[in-house]
């Protein structure tokens, strides 16, 4: 599955480069039809540039997909990759002028055009290659999901785990350490160098103080002290689970409450496995694909709206245009928040003065009539507008458009256990919550309303949430 969403993402990359090659070619059309002087102006009515179009796109296609080398992008150098793309788009314009040769419209074609395209296509995939680059090589890890891994045991079997997890040029893993259980060998370190961070006495804290995506028990079930105990709290928080089969692990996972069991073939190990977050591995990377290009185009779109705000954000009150915070996302992993600042600029420091007046029965702090909203800030409250910004956090892949919102730390410090489980999807802009309540709602009701939509998660029911946050703003119910 891994390999797939690797696979995935480079036949996107390539998906949109072939756009840019169709963009390229419609601007060289416009150009040349309209905007080039008179002398040189305009085009025949043959040949039908429609078709050239058509054969251009086909052209580039095969030869991108069987050159271009997108699946080793990472790898390459910048030179290499502009060189690449400077031979095939040169090759291609050869091909494709013999191949008007031979269909007899090569005469009447414009030259213009064609020297115009070629230096647009080249100029656009060249710049847009090294934006593409600068991102993946600063965001690797980011971009291509990698989990955290917990290995249970350093022994043999935790051997046949970490060999292909770490001799593998992709495995989308990456191994925080190993919990030895026996605490003798706390000091040795497992294989490949993967070091021994504990031992199993310190599972249960380091699974609710570290963003950990899946725990593996690698070592014999019937050694580990209490195996039980650790395959309950796992899925309480929403950790998936994978075992090395023994005949002792069925006792303990017959019949879990949450989690759903299935065998799955992991790098050459057959694991038993138990997980409670979504496991339809495609529609989730459709979420991730809808999120990143709606990002995009949305921050694009609205970025005339975003200077409107942030001049009178700064025309009505003093301090920085945008407010930040460090939250809670995936598992646990801190990410810095973006919002408009709705606040006078030492609202935090005012938070102790308040906290009597808060109306949250929980760690969440709200109040309805907060004393420290700006007089633009409760506008754009009221609108949802200050939380925009939060584009950008989806654009990083730290956030999605639906998803449970992203509490502070602190707050999940304050969490019970079973209210763990709601940060095992990547935090959203919009939830549940926000459409059905917001600060009505009790905070036990909100964590179960999360649980309810990660239990239930499908693009059908995020497409709903979605529409009825457009009600919502419209209506403009925010606080």
């Amino acid at each position: 599955m891994i390999h797939d969403g690797k696979h995935l993402i480079a036949r996107a990359h390539l998906l949109f480069d072939v756009i840019l090659t169709v963009i390229a070619f419609a601007f060289a059309y416009y150009l040349k039809m309209y905007c080039l002087p008179i002398s040189v102006r305009g085009l025949t009515m043959e040949p039908n540039y429609y078709i050239i179009l058509l054969m251009i796109t086909i052209i580039w296609y095969i030869s991108f997909s069987l050159f271009l080398q997108y699946d080793s992008f990472h790898k390459m150098s910048f030179y290499t990759i502009s060189f690449n793309i400077i031979k095939v788009v040169t090759i291609n314009m050869v091909a494709l002028i013999c191949l008007l040769y031979l269909l007899k419209s090569a005469e009447s074609i414009s030259r213009i055009l064609f020297t115009i395209f070629y230096i647009m296509n080249l100029f656009m995939l060249i710049t847009s290659n090294r934006i593409i680059h600068h991102i993946v090589l600063r965001n690797y890890k980011k971009l291509y999901n990698l989990k955290n891994i917990l290995i249970i045991g350093s022994k043999e079997r935790a051997s046949d785990v970490i060999k292909p997890l770490t001799e593998s040029e992709f495995s989308g893993y990456n191994i925080i350490g190993c919990l030895e259980i026996n605490e003798n060998f706390i000091e040795k370190k497992a294989h490949n160098g993967i070091k021994v961070i504990g031992t199993i006495d310190n599972f249960f804290e380091i699974l609710r103080d570290r963003a950990i995506d899946e725990v593996i028990f690698a070592a014999p079930t019937n050694l580990i002290k209490d195996f039980e105990q650790q395959i309950v709290f796992a899925e309480k928080i929403g950790i998936t689970v994978r075992i090395i089969p023994d005949w002792q692990a069925y006792k303990s996972i017959r019949n879990p409450k949450i989690a759903r069991v299935s065998i799955d073939y992991f790098f050459g190990l057959h694991t038993l496995t138990l997980s409670t977050s979504p496991i339809y591995k495609s529609e989730i990377f459709a979420k991730n694909i809808f999120d990143i290009v709606s990002s995009a185009i949305l921050l694009s779109v609205m970025s005339p709206i975003f200077i409107l705000i942030a001049i009178a954000i700064k025309l009505t009150s003093k301090g920085p245009v945008f407010f930040k915070q460090v939250r809670s996302g995936l598992n646990g992993r801190e990410f810095t928040f973006y919002k408009f600042r709705t606040m006078v600029a030492n609202a935090e420091g005012l938070r102790d003065s308040l906290e009597s007046a808060n109306e949250m029965d929980s760690p969440v702090f709200k109040i309805a009539n907060d004393p420290r909203v700006t007089s633009i800030g409760k506008i754009l409250r009221k609108t949802s507008l200050d939380e925009f910004p939060q584009l950008f956090n989806i654009l990083k892949g730290e956030m999605s458009f639906v998803g449970p919102r992203p509490p502070i730390p602190a707050e999940v410090k304050k969490y019970e256990i079973w209210q763990m489980r709601r940060l095992s999807m990547k935090p959203g802009l919009t939830c549940l919550w926000q459409v059905d309540g917001r600060n009505k709602i009790n905070f036990n009701d909100w964590m179960t309303m999360d649980l309810m939509y990660i239990d239930n998660w499908s693009l059908w029911l995020d497409l709903k949430i979605f529409i009825k946050t457009f009600y919502v703003v419209l209506k403009g119910s925010g606080q």
